[in-house]
């Protein structure tokens, strides 16, 4: 055929990457005409490439395209976004590289446009300026990595069970499967941000055979399947390198309608290497974001090298009716697997606490932290397994719920405990900590009384689950700097008190929660010479085993 002309349209690429957002995420039509390669958007928004024959085999013989080909100016003024989504869809049809325009400056206004990453790009030493004061729809990424693969629905699979080893599916490759039972609600949350939960839902990995990773394995019983689905999981990596990014940040107003103009990952097998995020022109309010690297719906994402920023701190009204802060979020992982950020740190004071932690997290299972200096550590509605090692955590620390191991060694964490059980979805960890040689400042060095592991659960509150604190925790080689401590402190606590109500056996807890079994340790140190003691409410705890080896 003379002409040949693709088509992307929303609805395809949302039944492939399962979006969330609304409107157009790719929505280009390519022509191969004899007239010079040129880009425009029409009535509908829809934008209209053209690409001559001659520059098809210009780039096709050097391998890669620029965003300079498409008429991209990267002279700081001019919106570059119509260009830049263009040059990633022409590579997207032929599998070429994308190479951004050394010492360019791309100015991305407020225009409703995605440009859908699906091949390596080198964003090099190129600068975006990514404009949110006036945005058209504050949900839609201004990039996405996304796959070709097609996810399709899983027939015959009516129930699952927590660990169970494989499923009965003939499967054309390794897949992410993706379940969920709406009629069962998890993730009760307790507090200013209350709710009703959240449906049942998981993700795992499985092989063709059907034979699930059990590294990340099945954490709950399906007794009804209301949804499964599979994608296939992309076999070659894609790598984007490089890139210095600034956030004028959007002044809108300060409530939970959160800014999602990032990048945001739904392809499995993504290396982020050398990025770099800040953001400027924060005021007295603004609306929170979503992560300006947003991993969703994927599996096997390393993030390294990269430098970002935290966000200022807003705050609300809440569900309870009272004020609350805001959390905004640089990086964010939402139903992901095996994600890894290695040697990550970011612009601001990871101990001022002016600015929100910077990571936040959702469904996720095998998180890893490695040469790390960020402000915290979250696993929101739950992490199954998860690592931080040879890092710095700053003012809001570590925060998890979940299940599996929670490994941290070689670190120094400044919040104001060790490990905070989050207390929202009801301070629970079905599984075990470990923690070796670290060093705990609580609260950054202010007076405060410490305590190791944090957190609150009264018992009266159903989360949706049993809640459960780690059945073991191993502590070994840990340094307590509390210092800076009130007059009347008798040494550091193992546990916070949990329920200041309950100190005997009269308060009854309709939700039990279900105690640590067993501490071990070795090797615990602290600057004030205090000892160790199990907690300010000793009969919460009377029945935990604890071992000085």
């Amino acid at each position: 055929m003379k002409y040949i002309f693709f088509l992307f349209l929303f609805s395809t690429y949302a039944f492939l990457t399962q979006a969330q957002t609304e409107g157009p995420l790719e929505n280009v039509v390519i022509t191969y005409q004899k007239k010079k390669t040129q880009v425009r958007a029409n009535e509908n928004a829809e934008l209209q490439v053209n690409v001559s024959p001659v520059d098809v085999r210009k780039f096709k013989a050097r391998g890669f395209v620029r965003y300079s080909d498409f008429g991209a100016r990267g002279d700081s003024k001019t919106d570059d976004i119509d260009a830049i989504a263009a040059a990633h869809a022409f590579a997207n049809q032929h599998g070429l590289m994308v190479k951004a325009d050394a010492g360019a400056t791309y100015y991305i206004g407020g225009k409703e446009r995605t440009a859908v990453i699906q091949t390596d790009t080198d964003f090099g030493t190129a600068a975006f300026i990514i404009d949110d004061t006036e945005v058209q729809n504050h949900q839609a990424a201004v990039f996405v990595v996304g796959s070709s693969l097609q996810a399709f629905k899983l027939e015959g699979i009516s129930s699952l069970k927590r660990n169970q080893e494989k499923i009965t599916a003939s499967l054309p490759a390794n897949c992410l499967i993706s379940v969920t039972n709406s009629n069962v609600k998890r993730y009760i949350r307790f507090g200013l941000n209350q709710n009703n939960g959240s449906p049942q839902t998981d993700i795992f990995v499985v092989d063709k055979n059907g034979n699930v990773d059990m590294a990340a394995p099945i954490i709950w019983d399906f007794e009804q399947i209301t949804e499964i689905s599979a994608l296939p999981i992309d076999e070659k990596k894609l790598t984007i390198t490089g890139g210095r990014f600034t956030t004028i940040a959007n002044q809108a107003e300060s409530k939970y309608t959160y800014y999602s103009r990032n990048i945001t990952i739904k392809r499995s097998n993504v290396i982020v290497d050398g990025l770099e995020h800040r953001v400027t022109g924060e005021g007295d309010h603004g609306a929170p974001y979503n992560g300006f690297l947003n991993v969703n719906n994927c599996a096997y994402v390393t993030v390294q090298n990269t430098i970002l920023t935290g966000h200022k701190t807003y705050s609300t009204i809440g569900a309870a009716g009272k004020p609350v802060s805001m959390g905004t979020y640089d990086l964010l992982a939402n139903r992901a697997l095996n994600v890894s950020f290695v040697n990550c740190s970011q612009t601001n004071d990871i101990k001022d606490s002016k600015y929100w932690g910077i990571f936040g997290s959702n469904y996720c299972k095998n998180l890893l932290y490695d040469k790390c200096t960020l402000s915290r550590f979250d696993a929101h509605m739950g992490v199954a397994n998860a690592t931080i090692r040879n890092s710095t955590l700053g003012h809001m620390g570590i925060n998890a719920i979940g299940s599996g191991v929670l490994t941290v060694e070689n670190c120094t964490i400044y919040g104001r405990n060790l490990i905070n059980l989050r207390s929202d979805y009801g301070s629970t960890w079905q599984g075990e900590f470990i923690v070796r040689n670290c060093v705990f400042v609580p609260a950054g060095g202010s007076v405060t009384s410490a305590s190791l592991i944090g957190g609150s659960n009264s018992g009266q509150h159903d989360f949706g689950y049993t809640c459960y604190m780690p059945e073991r925790i191993s502590i070994e080689n840990l340094q307590i700097d509390d210092t800076n401590h009130p007059e009347a402190y008798q040494g550091p606590a193992i546990f916070s008190n949990f329920n200041p109500q309950m100190t005997d056996a009269s308060y009854q807890e309709k939700f039990p929660l279900v105690r640590t079994r067993e501490v071990l340790l070795r090797n615990v140190t602290t600057s004030s010479g205090k000892a160790l003691k199990i907690s300010d409410n000793p009969f919460l705890f009377k029945e935990v085993k604890v071992t000085t080896y």
